[in-house]
């Protein structure tokens, strides 16, 4: 992405709290504000669970991106909703493994954007890229994409911790609607905060706070977003469960990895 193709940039409004700031303070990066800051010291305080979700969600990245590139010798990532870099992004795990993987990075934030180079780091034998789209328009993130991934090969969707922007019902038919256009033995990787109680009271003080409401999901409406595919081991669960390297706080972040026959 250069200079020439980068767009103009709304005023970011640092007044309210910002989901992708408040995340990034959660997992102890440097890119936010007092308001995100109070009001994840807020959460924290009330729903100690708030930073072991974000962490679980990382890590569940970190170790999903590392079996799909060394046990199905995928090459090629979508991460949509990518959210502000921090340590270990997709294209960093992803190529740690496999040199010459492909990442294509998608968001609709002009925040994101302003940190997209960060996300531009590849090693030389791959590549990534930074598609400024709205998840909700499948049309321009995959032609965009197009200009990175060939989608003629398979290709691992990532959608993590980002679908509660949007109803869980919709949300599941526009994970079909690309999983649908994604060709055989491509991948779904998602995971979403599961409709326990802590967590909707933890979203209705985050949605108080004046940020975008988030909508928890049951297991499920998760579980739809993988209609028509194949659930791999060991299914949908919480994340720490989920092919652990190591002992790992339960959470009420659950995730799947799924196939597409």
């Amino acid at each position: 992405m250069t200079d020439e193709h980068v767009p103009h940039l709304p005023a970011i409004d640092t007044t309210v709290p910002h989901s992708a700031r408040v995340w990034n303070w959660a997992l102890g990066g440097k890119d936010h504000f007092e308001p995100d800051r109070l009001l994840g010291e807020h959460l924290l305080k009330h729903y100690p669970e708030a930073l072991n979700v974000a962490r679980a969600s990382r890590e569940f990245l970190g170790r999903a991106v590392k079996a799909l590139a060394v046990e199905e010798g995928v090459r090629q990532f979508l991460d949509i909703g990518t959210g502000l870099p921090t340590a270990d992004n997709t294209h960093e795990v992803a190529q740690r493994y496999a040199p010459d993987a492909r990442i294509v990075y998608v968001d609709n934030d002009p925040l994101i954007l302003l940190h997209a180079r960060a996300l531009l780091t590849s090693n030389p034998q791959g590549a990534t890229d930074y598609v400024q789209a709205d998840v909700q328009d499948p049309d321009t993130v995959l032609e965009e994409a197009a200009r990175t991934l060939d989608f003629e090969k398979p290709v691992a969707l990532m959608l993590l911790s980002m679908l509660g922007h949007i109803d869980p019902d919709e949300a599941a038919l526009l994970v079909q609607e690309y999983t649908r256009r994604l060709p055989s033995g491509s991948f779904l990787a998602t995971c979403d905060s599961i409709d326990a109680p802590e967590m909707i009271k933890l979203n209705e003080d985050y949605a108080a706070s004046g940020a975008v409401p988030y909508i928890c999901r049951s297991e499920a409406q998760l579980a739809a977003t993988a209609d028509g595919l194949e659930i791999l081991p060991p299914g949908v669960v919480a994340l720490n469960t989920w092919r652990p390297e190591g002992p790992l706080e339960p959470t009420y972040q659950w995730g799947l990895l799924a196939r597409k026959p």
